[in-house]
Order: structure tokens, then C-alpha cells, then sequence
């Protein structure tokens, strides 16, 4: 018989088969196989929060299957992922396929290569049940707050609302950040830009800078005529040149955070998306020579930790394709902060010397963008630094007048010029030198004044938060971990608390009151340092220093009573939010109706409950006409939640589609076209035109980025 591995997910299956060979059989549980149903609270609050998991609906049939297998087999590995949330499962396959806790059964792999593979079967353990342990605890204080709190944000605000514990921290992050920028009160200042022409008659630019009292805010346009009436006429010289050299050292190598960062800011990639292509680079890719291999590194790390194999295969690489010259003499080593877990490598490359050039065409547009960072960013971080000749000029001017009077007025420029490009020559600069380029000049040369521009400006509001700079903010704050930033923006988006536009993060009304009651009741629930310090007791429990239990008691012991005094301190209290009324008119009373949610979604309702019970289905009407009577084609709910398009008229007229409607009319016929599987179609019978869907405008995709 063979031995059976129990992996997460089937394309990471197929990879380490190719490995393993003959002798064992690898499959795949899919994920979570138990869990905490949703029906109801799960948890034993009154005997130590036991939890109470069952099989997730849908997996019986695998879990029938993987004990079969098991029960077939000649013995058990269980190599899900290598994190919490990996041990968790492996401890749940455990429990349900009978296996020994005690066992060494249990392998984690780093890479899903030929090494990575071989080194993680040479070391197997038994799962560790204070990670285990560590992701109970998670999953008990998410489902506490939320099974205890939802009920009372929804009875106050909206049914059907929901309140997460760290979710509630993010919403709270960017609603505080949208009261900075509406509290801001802009400060005016101005700027003077010069330009200057040396004896050779070379142009450079220079600023304003201060007078012969030292450095000088201008604040108003007035200050600024002052200074220009001075400088009218003025004879300039440069009173001092500096020059140095700098060294400008690399990046480190990716963690989950920055890869995420990095991805939004210069891909455009939501942190979703950034995850599920690297998820793929690390299960692994088919690649021609090799075959199936994982082409990064385990991508949910807080380590900048790097193997010496990989960082020795690098160095080679750097030798032989850009010269000895790019390995620094002292390599390059980099350390995690100060709370990272550091149980895993950061994200590179398995193989370093694999170019995103060499496998391109067997990945996907988003695993190639996603890889060309990674390797960039890997290989850079181990290269030479940038060696910068850096110069500052100080340029003095007066005229006769101030002169005689000991009173002058000064300028400075400054910028760099490369001498040697470094790691730069591979991963790039954002500013290439030759805008702070000087011309040849020496102290005490003349200079001749071409131009002053006086400039008005305005201090700015601090920015709205946008998917790159939130994650930033989570990891400074010590809010979430590696492989929850991904979740806790899309949670707060899909509730309907933050919404996205032009890639920006920005609070919805639903989101401030949320925010503004759990503020006043559980203050200690959207607490940053709270929240951080809850998350370094589950790291603590992790490794074996803190007893989950004790932890579980200590939080639910207070929220249980703040809850009793919010229910208490808010009997009478109904919070009505402007987005939710209308200005579709009650036919009974004439009042503005609302939306409200029930048990079968959102509808409409007079805001005059009880003396006025009108209501009525909400309608959401698209811009398309139906093929068959021509009336409105509007947006339906299946019984199962699925979005279908069908005719206003029903059931006079049946017409009904799956396939979205546009605005865009048929050019044979003037009907309403469709879009279907990348194409457009008419559905008036009889007339057949499509037509392929023409490449989006960079507007449509940030358009569907925003929803």
C-alpha cells in the first residue's frame, strides 16, 4: 500500500506527486473540512467556549472519501499549508480520520520544489497544537464578537448588519481618516522657483529659501512681492558648493504586506487578486524542462529571512549576468520587525536563476506580473547599493540697497548623479539623477537670474487611504496578520461599510454610524492598541507562552458586560441613515419611502410604520429594454441570491436572461444588446447579431475595480 498526503488544495497535489513518486498517493481536502457551523453560535461559552465544529456542509462525500483513502493506505501525511490556519486543518483531518495527535505525521514545505519537498519529509512532527490552538482562538473571539454584536448593530442601525472584531478596527482606521480630511483647514504658502544662467550660459533651477535671518516661511502673497521687490535688480553668486557621494542600498525582499503594496500601487492589483496569483506561483506552475514545480516560496510570511542555498544561487546569477561588481563584498541581510512571527522565508523565487523572461508563456498575464516583482525584487536585494554623487548649492543675492544694508536673500539646488548604478541597474530607480543635474560651476561664480516664479500653495488634508497604504497602516498598528489583509478589504467592502472609488478607500455612511455607536458602547472592540495587543496574545499562544482559554475568559468576561450596559444605554435608540431614504414617494402617505433589509432581501417601506404600512419590492432598473415588449429590463434575485435580468411586465411577459444588459443598441434591428461570453448579442428573435466586446477603456476598468 501507499502512504497518503493530505494536501489544501489539488493543484498543489499535482505538483508534489511529480516529486514523491511511486509510493505515495496525494490528494486534496479542499480547504477547511470542519468548522464552526453558521447557523448558530457553535460555541460552549458556559464550558470553556467549547467549540462545537461539524463537517461544512457540502465536503461529506470527501470526507467519506479521504477515510476510505486513509483507511486504505500506509499511513498518513498531512502537509497543508505551513501556517495557522494550515495546522488547523491538519489537526481537523486528524481528529475526523482517527488519526494519533502524538504522531509524527505532519510536514510543512516551504517550496513546493524538488528540495523543499525532500526536506520537509525528512522532518516530520506532530501537529502543533498551540498553533492549532492559536486559530481556535481566532475563530472563537471572531465568532463571539460577531454572533453577539450583530444582533445589536442590526437592531439599531439595519437588519441583516454584521460587526467583526478586526474588521470593525479597519472600518474605524478609515472613518477616523475621513474626519481628519473633513476637520482640515488648508494653510496657504507660496514659493519662489528661480532660474539661473551660469557664465557658460547653462540653465538650472533653484528655490527660495530665506534671507540674511536665517530660513523664511512665506506665508502670503504679500511676504512673496516683498521679497520679489527685493530681489529686482539683484546681483547673484554661489556662496557655497558641496559635494559628496552616497550610497542608496536596495529594498528587502517581499513579506505578504509589501508584495500586497507593491502590487496595489504600481499593478493595480486589489490585495484579492495579488493573493490568488501567487497562491498559484507557490502551488505551482508547469513549466517546460521542468515540469511542475512551485516557482515561489510559501507568499503568507512576515519574515525578511533568506535561506543561504537561495542566497548563494542568487549571488550567482548577479555574478554571471551583471558582473562581480553588483555582489557587495558584505552581503546583504535583512531583519523582520520587531512582532514578526518569522516562521517562514520572505517570497522569492524558488529557483533565482529563472528569469520572468523564461516563464512567460506558460503563466497567466496575472501570475507573470506577479512573479516579474517577486524575482526583481529578490534579486535586487542581494546586488551592490547605488553609488550617488550628491552636490547642494547656496546662491546669495541682493541688490545695491540691500547691499549697503548687510541684507540678502537666498537660494539653494541640490540633486545627485549616479556613479554606480548598483542593484538599480536591474529593479530601477523612480528618479534616474538627471533632474537635480547641475552644470559645471564653482564657488564664487556669477550668476544671472532668467526668471522668478512666485507659486501659491495650499497644505493638503493627510490622503484617503487606499488598499496599499490601509494593509501599511494594519501591519504598522499591529492590526491582522499576513494572511488576513486580503480578507479584512474585501469583508468591509462586500458589507457595503467602505466602498471603493478611483482605487481609494472611502467610508460609507453606514460605515461612520457603525463606527460612531461602536465607538461610544465597545469602545475596547474598535480600539487599535486593543486590538494589537489581542493579536500578540494569539502570537503568544501560538508558541506555547499563553494558555487560549485564559485569554477567551479575560475578553468575553468584559465584552459580555459592556454589551449588557449598551443594550441598556440604548433601548430607545433607532439610527436612520440619509443613503437609506429615497425620493420615490409613498402612495399612501406621500413621505419619502426607505430602504430597509428583511429576511428576503431589501425593499422599500414608508418611513410612517406603524400609522402607515405601505410597502412595496425594491426595484433596480437597468438601461436596456426588453426584446420581446420593449418595457424595462430589470435586475432579479434567483431563490439561491444569483443576479438575473428579466422584463418589468412579468408575468405578462416571460423574458428573463442571465446575461447582463448594456445601454448599447443592435445596429440591424435597435434593440437592446447583451453581454454573453465576451460577446454582444441581440435577443430580439429573428435578428442573430453579435459581435466580439471590444477591448474595455481604462475608465471601464477602473470603473469594475471600484465595484
Amino acid at each position: 500500500m501507499s502512504k497518503l498526503v493530505i494536501v489544501e488544495s489539488p493543484a498543489k497535489a499535482k505538483s508534489i506527486k511529480k516529486y514523491l513518486g511511486s509510493g505515495y498517493d496525494v490528494t486534496s481536502s479542499m480547504g477547511h473540512v470542519r468548522d464552526l457551523p453558521s447557523a448558530r453560535l457553535s460555541v460552549d461559552v458556559k464550558n470553556d467556549f467549547a467549540p462545537k465544529y461539524a463537517i461544512i456542509k457540502g465536503k461529506e462525500k470527501l470526507v467519506k472519501e479521504l477515510k476510505s483513502m486513509a483507511a486504505n493506505s500506509d499511513g498518513v501525511i498531512l502537509a497543508t499549508d505551513p501556517d495557522r490556519e494550515g495546522e488547523a486543518i491538519s489537526w481537523h483531518l486528524a481528529t475526523i480520520l482517527g488519526l494519533d495527535l502524538g504522531e509524527d505525521n505532519r510536514v510543512t514545505f516551504n517550496e513546493i520544489t524538488k528540495t523543499g519537498i525532500k526536506n520537509g519529509m525528512a522532518h516530520p512532527r506532530a501537529v502543533d497544537m498551540d498553533l492549532v490552538n492559536a486559530q481556535q482562538a481566532r475563530r472563537i473571539l471572531d465568532r463571539l464578537v460577531g454572533y453577539r454584536l450583530s444582533p445589536f448593530v442590526s437592531q439599531k442601525i439595519r437588519r441583516g448588519l454584521s460587526a467583526g472584531r478586526v474588521q470593525s478596527v479597519a472600518v474605524r482606521i478609515i472613518v477616523d481618516r475621513e474626519a481628519e480630511i473633513k476637520a482640515f483647514v488648508p494653510e496657504e504658502y507660496w514659493s519662489i522657483d528661480a532660474k539661473f544662467i551660469t557664465g557658460q550660459r547653462k540653465t538650472f533651477a533653484a528655490q527660495f529659501t530665506g534671507d540674511e535671518n536665517g530660513k523664511v516661511k512665506i506665508t502670503n502673497k504679500e511676504q512673496a512681492d516683498f521679497y520679489l521687490s527685493r530681489l529686482d535688480g539683484a546681483d547673484y553668486f554661489v556662496s557655497s558648493l558641496k559635494k559628496g557621494t552616497r550610497k542608496k542600498s536596495p529594498m528587502p525582499p517581499f513579506i505578504t504586506s509589501t508584495l500586497q503594496q507593491e502590487a496595489s500601487m504600481h499593478l493595480g492589483f486589489q490585495s484579492q487578486r495579488t493573493m490568488r496569483a501567487a497562491q498559484e506561483l507557490y502551488e505551482g506552475v508547469d513549466v517546460p524542462g521542468i515540469g511542475m514545480t512551485g516557482l515561489i516560496t510559501y507568499m503568507r510570511t512576515d519574515s525578511l529571512r533568506i535561506s543561504e542555498d537561495a542566497r548563494k544561487a542568487a549571488c550567482d546569477f548577479i555574478a554571471e549576468k551583471f558582473g562581480k561588481q553588483y555582489v557587495p563584498e558584505k552581503q546583504n541581510y535583512y531583519k523582520s520587525r520587531a512582532n514578526a512571527q518569522d516562521g517562514h522565508e520572505a517570497i522569492r523565487p524558488t529557483i533565482p536563476s529563472l528569469t520572468p523572461d523564461e516563464v512567460k508563456g506558460c503563466l497567466t498575464p496575472d501570475q507573470y506580473k506577479i512573479y516579474n516583482i517577486i524575482w526583481k525584487r529578490f534579486i535586487a536585494c542581494l546586488m551592490s547599493p547605488c553609488v550617488q554623487n550628491t552636490f547642494k548649492v547656496e546662491i546669495t543675492g541682493a541688490n545695491e540697497k540691500d547691499k549697503a544694508e548687510g541684507k540678502y536673500c537666498t537660494f539653494s539646488a541640490s540633486g545627485y548623479t549616479v556613479k554606480f548604478d548598483g542593484y538599480t541597474a536591474l529593479y530601477g530607480d523612480h528618479d534616474d539623477g538627471k533632474e537635480g543635474k547641475l552644470p559645471e560651476i564653482a564657488e564664487n561664480d556669477p550668476l544671472k537670474a532668467k526668471e522668478m516664479i512666485p507659486n501659491q500653495h495650499f497644505t493638503q488634508p493627510p490622503a484617503r487611504y487606499n488598499e496599499a497604504t490601509l494593509i501599511k497602516a494594519l501591519e504598522e498598528e499591529g492590526i491582522g496578520r499576513p494572511s488576513t489583509y486580503a480578507a479584512i478589504i474585501t469583508t468591509i467592502v462586500k458589507r457595503g461599510y467602505v466602498k471603493r472609488a478611483a482605487k481609494l478607500l472611502i467610508p460609507t455612511e453606514l460605515g461612520e454610524a457603525i463606527t460612531a455607536l461602536l465607538k461610544e458602547q465597545f469602545p475596547k472592540i474598535v480600539n487599535v492598541k486593543f486590538t494589537a495587543q489581542m493579536e500578540s496574545s494569539l502570537d503568544e499562544v501560538g508558541a506555547g507562552q499563553e494558555d487560549y482559554i485564559k485569554i477567551l475568559h479575560d475578553f468575553y468576561n468584559d465584552f459580555e458586560k459592556s454589551l449588557d450596559k449598551a443594550k441598556e444605554n440604548t433601548k430607545d435608540v433607532k439610527i436612520t441613515l440619509q443613503e437609506d431614504i429615497t425620493d420615490i414617494k409613498c402612495e399612501k402617505c406621500g413621505r419619502n419611502m426607505v430602504i430597509k433589509t428583511g429576511r428576503f432581501g431589501r425593499f422599500l417601506a414608508c418611513p410612517g410604520y406603524p400609522e402607515c404600512k405601505n410597502a412595496k419590492p425594491l426595484i433596480t432598473e437597468t438601461k436596456a429594454e426588453c426584446p420581446k415588449c420593449g418595457s424595462k429590463i430589470i435586475e432579479k434575485k434567483s431563490k439561491k441570491g444569483f443576479t438575473f435580468y428579466g422584463c418589468e411586465k412579468w408575468p405578462e411577459c416571460d423574458f428573463s436572461t442571465w446575461d447582463k444588459p448594456t445601454d448599447e443598441r443592435c445596429p440591424k434591428c435597435g434593440k437592446s444588446l447583451f453581454k454573453k461570453k465576451g460577446m454582444l448579442v441581440c435577443m430580439n428573435e429573428g435578428c442573430g447579431y453579435e459581435s466580439r466586446l471590444q477591448k474595455k477603456r481604462k475608465e471601464d476598468k477602473e470603473e469594475k475595480e471600484d465595484e
